[in-house]
């Protein structure tokens, strides 16, 4: 992260001049790059710049130096003169030089609020004659990465609930062969009768409304095409005419059955695919025979012929004519209808009295409707108990005990849900609270899983980011929402400006850590005006942040402003 703020104050800021109580070496200029040191990844990356002048060192003297960063010691270092017998760099004693060393540690708490210190020995012929005392020349540590909101997301599995569906309501209407009259006997059927009836409700029912209504005429395979054709179509027609006489009775007068405009007659002639289902079905004919039925069916052109051939069958064609082709010479009555589902108010209320009697869609929806967690739990724990095989009631139950903070309770209800069906979803919900749980690795594993579950796998990878010091891809992963994460990832990618921009446009704008975030992007600005102003709003939002403020090295080059140390009191 580069730190615009230092820079303007000279980001490679010379430690000063570092000069040893005898001559073999002196004047040393140790430029530490950044001061402030960060943390990025976890690590702190150390770069030191040991500048000797002319005659810094004597040519038979070498120094050992060890960098201590708060109380951990770095990778020590040896530079001597042409002429010593150290295994060394070697800087020219006349000419003077530098040597850049450079180290990664661990990050550790204690270094928070450190500084990077140099100590050391000097030698000459293999003699100690100095010790360089501890002194600091860079201060320690910028921790902005650890500001990031660990807020992992889960995915509640979405509802598939419509509130208004689209129906079909299904009756037939037989005829004898050769036929298109309706008999009497045909209309006094249970499935006739059933359809008045239901005529009758949908006419006084708000939730039902009659689309259209299709009538398909059939033949039975018997006879000629043509003739069978035009069978179809009549007995189409005929059906229509009585159902539209039904619909006009007095005790039905349902307007839309009882019109000519909602209807649609098709003659569909021979139900040839409907007979080859029934043969297939029929128990009383030999596979043989059925299957010469259909070679007769499509060997014979001429119909007479093909009648006859199959007539030649004997008990097969009885079996037929008695079973099969009765059921061939009919009109299928197919109501298309729409059906309006329960109001809101009324699923609320049965969830609570009668949740036995709603569908699953019905319950997942009823709790996209409430914002109280507990009352959620509750409709995916009943829809759990009544449609134990749908993963999304275990999934939505876990998503709730995630955002209740009770993540062991949540990976069990997820795993539940994986074990009846592993989808992105619960892959990317694993991956939350392996993230909530510190398991990065596995966390990262699982969330490449579940690409195409939503945003929100983007956004915990993009968490993962920060932490890996992965800045930029940071970004890209928290898209295009804002939000107080892609802010901190564009500040952390030397974008104060974006950052800035982002944080305002989040729900965190003015928020204490929003406020927070404001303040060290003016740092980065060096805007000392809008650094004082977000920590006082940053204060009045969370006093708990001044004792935050007084540590970040993200502000030292502020320490002795009194504008700065004002609000810190």
């Amino acid at each position: 992260m580069k730190n615009t703020r230092i820079a303007s104050l000279a980001i490679i800021a010379a430690a000063g001049l570092y000069t040893t109580s005898c001559d073999l070496v002196k004047d040393v200029d140790y430029t530490v790059t950044p001061d402030p040191l960060e943390m990025h990844g976890d690590s702190v990356r150390v770069q030191v710049k040991v500048k000797f002048p002319e005659k810094g060192i004597h040519k038979k003297a070498y120094a050992e130096i060890t960098p201590m960063l708060g109380e951990t010691t770095l990778r020590p270092i040896t530079i001597q003169g042409e002429k010593a017998t150290a295994n060394g760099t070697v800087v020219n004693s006349k000419t003077g030089g530098t040597v850049t060393y450079e180290d990664v540690v661990a990050y550790t708490p204690d270094m928070k609020v450190s500084s990077l210190d140099i100590t050391g020995k000097v030698f000459k012929g293999g003699t100690e004659k100095d010790q360089l005392e501890r002194t600091k020349i860079a201060e320690a540590t910028i921790v902005t990465p650890l500001l990031v909101d660990k807020d992992f997301k889960v995915i509640y599995a979405e509802d598939q609930f419509e509130r208004v569906t689209q129906e079909v309501y299904n009756a037939d209407i037989h005829f004898l062969k050769g036929l298109h009259n309706v008999r009497r006997s045909e209309l006094s059927e249970q499935d006739i009768q059933d359809f008045v009836a239901w005529l009758a409700e949908e006419q006084g029912n708000e939730r039902l409304k009659i689309k259209t209504i299709n009538i398909i005429g059939f033949a039975s395979i018997e006879g000629e095409i043509i003739k069978n054709g035009n069978l179809s179509i009549d007995r189409a027609t005929a059906a229509k005419d009585a159902i539209m006489k039904l619909a006009a009775k007095k005790d039905v007068a349902n307007e839309t059955a009882s019109g000519d405009a909602a209807y649609v007659t098709t003659g569909r002639g021979e139900d040839f695919e409907g007979f080859k289902e029934a043969l297939a079905l029929a128990d009383d004919i030999s596979d043989s025979d059925k299957q010469l039925v259909l070679r007769i069916l499509e060997s014979y052109k001429d119909p007479v012929q093909r009648e006859q051939e199959i007539k030649n069958l004997g008990a097969t064609f009885t079996s037929m004519d008695k079973n099969i082709f009765p059921k061939q010479r009919r009109s299928e009555i197919n109501v298309e209808y729409d059906k309006t589902g329960y109001t809101d108010e009324e699923m609320i209320a049965l969830s609570k009295t009668k949740i036995d009697t709603l569908k699953l869609e019905e319950i997942l929806f009823t709790a996209t409707l409430t914002e109280d967690l507990d009352e959620k739990l509750r409709l995916y724990k009943a829809a759990q108990r009544l449609f134990p095989n749908d993963y999304r009631a275990f999934n939505n139950a876990g998503a709730v005990l995630f955002d209740q903070g009770k993540f062991d309770a949540a990976k069990s209800e997820i795993n539940a849900a994986k074990n009846i069906e592993e989808t992105v979803i619960t892959t990317n919900n694993l991956g939350a609270i392996a993230g909530v749980n510190g398991e990065r690795n596995k966390a990262k594993s699982l969330l490449e899983a579940a690409n195409g579950a939503g945003k929100e796998v983007g956004y915990n990878k993009g968490i993962l980011n920060i932490q890996d010091g992965d800045y930029g891809k940071a970004v890209t992963n928290f898209g295009s929402d804002a939000s107080y994460n892609k802010a901190l990832a564009q500040l952390l990618n030397d974008d104060a400006n974006a950052a800035t921009s982002t944080i305002k446009d989040s729900e965190d704008a003015t928020s204490a850590q929003g406020y927070y975030l404001l303040a060290i992007a003016a740092a980065h600005k060096d805007n000392l005006t809008e650094v004082v102003s977000n920590l006082k709003n940053c204060f009045n939002a969370d006093a708990s942040y001044k004792q935050k403020a007084l540590d970040d090295r993200e502000f030292i080059a502020y320490a002795e402003n009194a504008a700065f140390t004002a609000i810190l009191k």
